[in-house]
C-alpha cells in the first residue's frame, strides 16, 4: 500500500516537472525574442542594462513557475505530508531567490565587462568566474544561514567524533534546522568547505520514525561527504560543465553583438536552461554516483546495513519517495540512487561481510 501510494504521489509530479519545463523553455524563448525591447527604456548604460533585462528575465520565470510550484504543495498538504499555510509556504522562498538574484547580477556584470573587452575570447576567462562565483557560494552559504543553530544532542555529537576519526575529518560542526511543525519530511545535509563545512539536520530527522541507529547512519553519510571532499570535487564536475558550456553561450550570442551586449541577455538566459536541461542526466549520473560513494562509506563506518533500510524505509514513509521510479525520472531528475537500490546496496554489503539485514 505504500509503495503504491508513493507511486500515486510522485506521478503528479512527474507530470508537473514536464509541464514547468515545458512553460520555463516555452517562456525564456518568447523573451528571447522579445526582452530586448525593454532595453530602449533603460538608461542605466549597456552593462547596466543587460543586469535589469537579467533580473527581469530571472522574475519572469519565477513567475511563470509560481503556479507548478503551488499546485506541488497543494499535492503535499493533499497527502498529508504537510500543512504549511500557502502565504508562510511562499515566503520561505526569499532566501533562495535573493541569492540567485545576487549571482545573476555578479555573473552578468563580469561576464559583459569581460566580453566588451575582450570580445569573442571571453568565453575561457568567463567560465572561470562562473566557476569562481560557484565556489563562493558554496563557501560563503554556512556563513549566511540564519535559519540553523548548533545540535545539542550528545549522543549524536558523540558519534560524530568517533566517525570524524575514523574518516581522517578535523573537526566539522553539526547543526540542526528547524522546519514547521506541520510537516513530516525530512532532511540532512552536507554543505561548506574547508572552514565552512558543516553537517545540518533538519528537526524531523532527529524524531520518529527514524531511531537513534539510523540517524547516526545518516549523520555518516553527510560526513562521508566531507570526508571524500565531494563539494569541491562537485565545482571541479561544474568547471568541465562550465567550459564548453561558456563557448556555446559565446556562439548562440555572437548574433547579437556578443556577451557585451544587452540584446544578448535575454538569448543568453534561454541558452544557459537548454544547456542545464541537456546537460541533467550527465549531471545527475555523477551526483548519483557520488551518493553511493557517501552511503558505501556510512556503511563501512557505522557496519549496520540495517540501519540503511530503515532510513530508506522511513524516508518512503515520511516523504512518500517511490522506491523505483521510472526510468526517463531517473534519467532527468534523479540525483540519488533510488530508494530501492540503496537497500539494495546495504543486503550487499551484509553479504559481502558476513550478516544478513
Amino acid at each position: 500500500e505504500l509503495v503504491a501510494r508513493a507511486e500515486r504521489f510522485e506521478r503528479f509530479h512527474h507530470v508537473l516537472w514536464v509541464l514547468s519545463q515545458i512553460a520555463l523553455l516555452g517562456t525564456l524563448w518568447a523573451y528571447a525574442r522579445r526582452g530586448a525591447a525593454f532595453m530602449r527604456e533603460s538608461s542605466a548604460g549597456p552593462i547596466g542594462t543587460g543586469m535589469l533585462l537579467g533580473m527581469l528575465g530571472l522574475a519572469i520565470v519565477w513567475l511563470v513557475a509560481l503556479p507548478f510550484r503551488i499546485a506541488a504543495h497543494w499535492w503535499s498538504r493533499r497527502y498529508e505530508l504537510t500543512e504549511v499555510g500557502y502565504v508562510d509556504w511562499l515566503l520561505e522562498d526569499w532566501t533562495l531567490l535573493g541569492a540567485q538574484f545576487v549571482s545573476l547580477c555578479l555573473a552578468l556584470l563580469i561576464v559583459m565587462g569581460l566580453a566588451r573587452r575582450l570580445g569573442d575570447r571571453w568565453w575561457l576567462p568567463g567560465a572561470g568566474v562562473f566557476v569562481a562565483i560557484a565556489a563562493l557560494f558554496t563557501f560563503a552559504a554556512p556563513y549566511l544561514d540564519y535559519t540553523t543553530e548548533p545540535l545539542r544532542d550528545e549522543e549524536i555529537v558523540e558519534s560524530s567524533e568517533q566517525y570524524r576519526a575514523e574518516l581522517g575529518l578535523d573537526g566539522v560542526p553539526l547543526y540542526v534546522q528547524d522546519v514547521p511543525e506541520e510537516t513530516e519530511l525530512a532532511n540532512a545535509y552536507a554543505y561548506g568547505f574547508g572552514p565552512s563545512k558543516r553537517v545540518v539536520f533538519w528537526e524531523t530527522l532527529l524524531r520518529d520514525p527514524f531511531d537513534r541507529d539510523e540517524q547516526k547512519l545518516v549523520l555518516a553519510h553527510e560526513l562521508a561527504h566531507h570526508s571524500q571532499d565531494h563539494l569541491p570535487e562537485g565545482i571541479g564536475w561544474f568547471a568541465i560543465f562550465a567550459v564548453p558550456g561558456a563557448f556555446v553561450l559565446m556562439l548562440a550570442t555572437r548574433g547579437r553583438g556578443g556577451m557585451g551586449a544587452p540584446e544578448a541577455v535575454p538569448l543568453a538566459l534561454l541558452v544557459v536552461a537548454v544547456l542545464q536541461f541537456l546537460s541533467a542526466p550527465a549531471a545527475n549520473l555523477i551526483t548519483r554516483r557520488i551518493e553511493a560513494e557517501a552511503d558505501w562509506m556510512a556503511l563501512q563506518v557505522t557496519r549496520d546495513p540495517d540501519a540503511l533500510e530503515g532510513v530508506m524505509t522511513a524516508f518512503a514513509e515520511t516523504s512518500l519517495s517511490d522506491p523505483d521510479p521510472p526510468g526517463w525520472v531517473r534519467l532527468m531528475t534523479g540525483t540519488h540512487p533510488t530508494l530501492e537500490e540503496r537497500v539494495a546496496m546495504a543486503r550487499a554489503w551484509a553479504e559481502r561481510n558476513g550478516s544478513t539485514p
